[in-house]
């Protein structure tokens, strides 16, 4: 009976250190992916990957740097980082701004196509954050848009005293900077926020990564999860369960746009709907034809351009 009991407690030991493991290697498999240093840190990169699939980008960026419009901005975060943003001033003084957050693995250079529809369409000021350990910012991994809502909600802060007095803000976010920005839309927020602009975000980092499991490794979330979780709660402060952009929404009671491609896989089509049946009016929905992930508004621009500008025109005057 006491060899049984040995040989249960070893097999108990060995998938113990199995599971922590297999734990370790999800986590950093997720939140330090190649693509921090291979895509969000690579600069030049990034504005290549630009001006080959926007081509207009080029001309307007061009025309920014000449004017020494396209400007730099440095914060501290709660947690000592230096964080980095982008921002441009519009053309004439206004108070109307958008804080514009990029998604997992790319940066603010990357989400200047946005910018421009902000700035160069609409008449906004704007500025775009890089997020926690990508593009220019300090840190080491990615925080799934749980930590970054802090940041974010002091770069809305920023802005405000960039553009001056009477700001009217909104918060436009694709992919994990629309998590971020539902994240954030559940806090305390500053008068001056008006409304919120949410493109393709999940419903919490445990659905995501959920998905991902069964899709990429054919694994189920079961103990698994469970154990990266912890070990993220352990070394990040935050759990996949407590990073929830479904319970974050619920709480909010600023107008939300909801955008979502109809054949999204990464974050699928499928997690737009509670997102949207769980937050209080005011709100809007469109769900983009045939569009995969983070490419409603590259295949959609007159579409998505006129109804962004439709739904901030009624909260932004």
């Amino acid at each position: 009976m006491k060899r049984l009991i040995g040989y249960a407690l070893i097999t108990l030991l060995a998938v113990a250190a199995l599971l922590v493991g297999a734990g370790y290697y999800m986590l950093g498999y997720a939140l330090k992916p190649e693509g921090l240093e291979t895509r969000s840190r690579d600069i030049p990169g990034s504005y290549t990957y630009l001006y080959e699939d926007y081509p207009e980008m080029q001309s307007w960026v061009d025309s920014l740097r000449t004017a020494n419009a396209l400007r730099d901005t440095l914060i501290r975060s709660e947690r000592g980082e230096r964080l980095h943003a982008l921002y441009v001033r519009a053309a004439r003084p206004t108070g109307k701004t958008a804080v514009i957050v990029h998604g997992y693995t790319d940066n603010a250079v990357r989400m200047l196509p946005i910018g421009h529809l902000y700035s160069r369409q609409l008449s906004y000021n704007i500025l775009l954050p890089d997020l926690h350990a990508h593009g220019l910012s300090e840190g080491d991994a990615v925080q799934m848009g749980w930590l970054d809502r802090l940041d974010v909600l002091q770069w809305m802060d920023t802005a405000n005293r960039l553009f001056g007095d009477s700001t009217r803000m909104v918060v436009h976010g694709i992919s994990m900077g629309a998590a971020t920005t539902m994240m954030l839309s559940g806090e305390t927020l500053p008068p001056y926020v008006k409304c919120f602009v949410e493109d393709c975000g999940y419903t919490s980092v445990w659905d995501e990564f959920k998905g991902e499991l069964k899709n990429q490794f054919g694994l189920p979330a079961f103990l698994l999860l469970d154990v990266a979780s912890w070990l993220c709660g352990l070394k990040y402060d935050w759990t996949f369960r407590e990073a929830s952009a479904l319970e974050q929404v619920k709480r909010c009671a600023l107008p939300m746009l909801f955008i979502h491609g109809d054949a999204d896989t990464f974050v699928p089509t499928w997690m737009v709907h509670p997102l949207y049946e769980a937050k209080p009016e005011p709100k809007e929905l469109w769900l983009v034809p045939g569009a995969a992930h983070a490419v409603s508004y590259k295949e959609n621009k007159v579409e998505y351009t006129r109804l962004v500008q439709d739904f901030t025109g009624k909260y932004i005057r």
